[in-house]
């Protein structure tokens, strides 16, 4: 994990109540690079290695015992050899939930590369049959891009505050633009038969394309990290979050084709939709919603081809 020499410090409160769970002196090291869902401080705790706290704001009521859920999804994928550093403690104030884990002595993946993907692909095949916690972001992919209310016929959601936030703002994409709603439109037309997903049978990390939350070291990857969003589902989103990286670089294009071959052979054509369609209507929120509207035509336009590629494997 990189070293920034200017750390953002946890706030007092947050420091006191980590030292209280794991009874040891807590001692800020610096700034870690890496990840973009919060910040994370090398520490030192008194009589121990160094350890990663990551600290975020309290989101909403639930927002610890989501915590707690990835801290026991951690702890499982560990004891069947999932490269993620050990949980050493979670916890909460008024104001922030914090986890503390192992420090990993290697750097975030600058970029995914053709050997960095082929790598997380193997990874994400130590996830197969390994659904531990009743998140299911199949079920939630589903009803995101056929626009299913969850409260209808289609399968039992238990939906956390962060699903529904993002579900409701996914519905109000097509009002943003003509292309958008086009290619919004386009999705739905895609998925619009295709059925509710089968039991979520495989653990699902949900943000494995980030390169700052793979850990490499001489070209090897040795950690994969912020897995706070971990849940059950197909591995195959795994696998669709790495296609839609991939479309970044044309190195990557050969990688592409094995991905789309693994996915298809995992969840069929239908399944593959329902997977690209999610994956394409997140990537358009994020640009949305935080105003960076000079990348939206770029996320449109790979939209577009992510599209083209499922259908010519059909």
């Amino acid at each position: 994990m990189n070293q920034d020499t200017h750390p953002e410090e946890p706030p007092a409160e947050v420091l006191d109540d980590v030292a209280s769970v794991v009874g040891a002196e807590v001692t800020l090291l610096s700034r870690l690079s890496g990840g973009v869902n919060g910040g994370a401080t090398r520490v030192q705790l008194a009589g121990t290695a160094d350890a990663v706290l990551k600290t975020v704001p309290r989101a909403h009521p639930t927002h610890l015992d989501e915590t707690l859920r990835a801290q026991r999804v951690v702890e499982h994928m560990r004891r069947h050899g999932y490269p993620t550093p050990s949980w050493l403690g979670v916890g909460a104030t008024a104001t922030h939930v914090w986890q503390l884990m192992d420090f990993v002595d290697a750097a975030p993946a600058p970029e995914l590369t053709p050997s960095l993907i082929e790598q997380l692909m193997e990874i994400i095949e130590l996830q197969a049959g390994q659904a531990s916690e009743p998140y299911d972001h199949w079920a939630y992919a589903w009803l995101v891009a056929t626009s299913q209310d969850p409260t209808g016929t289609g399968p039992d959601l238990n939906e956390a505050p962060e699903q529904s936030r993002l579900r409701r703002s996914m519905a109000r994409l097509p009002g943003y633009s003509s292309a958008v709603s086009d290619l919004v439109e386009r999705l739905r037309l895609v998925c619009a038969d295709a059925p509710p997903p089968p039991e979520a049978p495989d653990m699902v990390h949900a943000d494995l394309s980030t390169p700052g939350n793979v850990l490499v070291r001489d070209g090897a990857v040795v950690a994969v990290v912020d897995i706070g969003n971990a849940g059950s589902g197909t591995r195959a989103i795994d696998l669709t979050t790495l296609v839609w990286y991939s479309f970044k670089d044309p190195l990557l294009d050969d990688v592409r084709g094995r991905l789309w071959t693994r996915i298809l052979g995992l969840v069929g054509w239908e399944g593959a939709a329902v997977l690209t369609a999610a994956q394409i209507l997140h990537m358009l929120e994020i640009p949305i919603r935080h105003g960076s509207h000079d990348d939206v035509p770029g996320v449109v336009e790979r939209g577009h081809r992510a599209l083209d590629e499922l259908n010519a494997l059909r």
